[in-house]
């Protein structure tokens, strides 16, 4: 025989050693997953065919074989691999975490420019006019940079009363640009200002409520953020008594990136919630579960 030849027929056997390791593996994963009840229905059935074909006593050695496989191995091996599915299953929703973060934050840097443009723009305006109330708006901007930008940067969380404080500082300048016509309250409980909360998700729903609830109504109106503790769940409400929301439209960026991130974080124990009050105007409720706030 050739030197190419035995060369090509020690590929084959090779090849035909590997694809052997793949199929026992795959056989072996089988064997742990699956139900004794199973197995043995499996078993007696391939007796039955191998009876029939007369494939003589192969079919039930290979019964016994795996019978006795599953028995010595088998267990060990499940738990392998629900470990392996497990590691597996964070690994993929760390990733996702982390991907969301990502859009979150470039969603953010590029909402930032505008609204720190026209921030800068009525600081100019105010030298000119009113210079207390430029120095006055001037304190709410530096209050409002020095609580998102960590945010931002980190692509993280923080704590319930620094995204509330968030919204402070953007409500108080926006109040400088609409005057009159906006008026806002803040409540929460002392005891939840330290609890974990997920970041910029109460800001989006406050500039939300100002873009499509107040800003297009001629007499503005009022925004009312209230926090509470709910059953199990810390429960943020951001309500306004604008134009309303229409509950047939798909939901903005800014919402889809809420319900998003709140299903990578918390799946199905988290929810936003949107309801149109008899009075009008739209009420947007967060629902985080506590138990879950390192997430945040």
């Amino acid at each position: 025989m050739k030197t190419d030849d035995k060369n090509k027929v020690l590929l084959f056997m090779l090849d035909l050693i590997e694809t052997g390791k793949v199929f026992w593996w795959k056989f072996f994963d089988w064997l742990a997953v699956i139900s004794w009840s199973y197995l043995i229905f499996v078993s007696f059935l391939a007796m039955i065919i191998g009876a029939i074909l007369g494939l003589g006593g192969f079919i039930p050695l290979l019964a016994f074989v795996s019978i006795m496989i599953k028995s010595l191995a088998g267990g060990k091996r499940k738990a392998e691999l629900v470990a392996t599915d497990a590691v597996t299953r964070a690994d993929v929703e760390a990733l996702e975490r982390r991907v969301l973060e990502a859009e979150m934050a470039t969603l953010q840097a590029q909402i930032e420019p505008h609204f720190l443009f026209n921030t800068l723009a009525l600081i100019g305006q105010l030298i000119e006019t009113d210079p207390h109330q430029a120095s006055i708006v001037h304190h709410h901007l530096i209050k409002y940079l020095r609580a998102a930008l960590p945010q931002i940067r980190e692509q993280g969380g923080g704590k319930l009363g620094q995204q509330l404080e968030l919204s402070r500082a953007y409500l108080n300048i926006m109040q400088a640009r609409m005057q009159e016509r906006l008026t806002y309250q803040i409540e929460c409980p002392a005891a939840l200002e330290h609890v974990a909360f997920p970041s910029m998700m109460i800001q989006t729903l406050v500039e939300n409520a100002i873009k499509h609830g107040l800003e297009p109504k001629t007499d503005g109106g009022h925004i009312r953020i209230i926090a509470r503790q709910g059953e199990g769940e810390i429960q943020v409400e951001v309500s306004d008594n604008g134009i309303g929301f229409d509950l047939h439209a798909d939901d903005g960026i800014g919402l889809s990136n809420i319900r998003e991130r709140l299903k990578v974080l918390y799946g199905l124990k988290a929810s936003l919630v949107i309801e149109i009050p008899e009075t009008g105007g739209a009420k947007l409720t967060l629902h985080i579960p506590e138990t879950n706030n390192e997430h945040a």
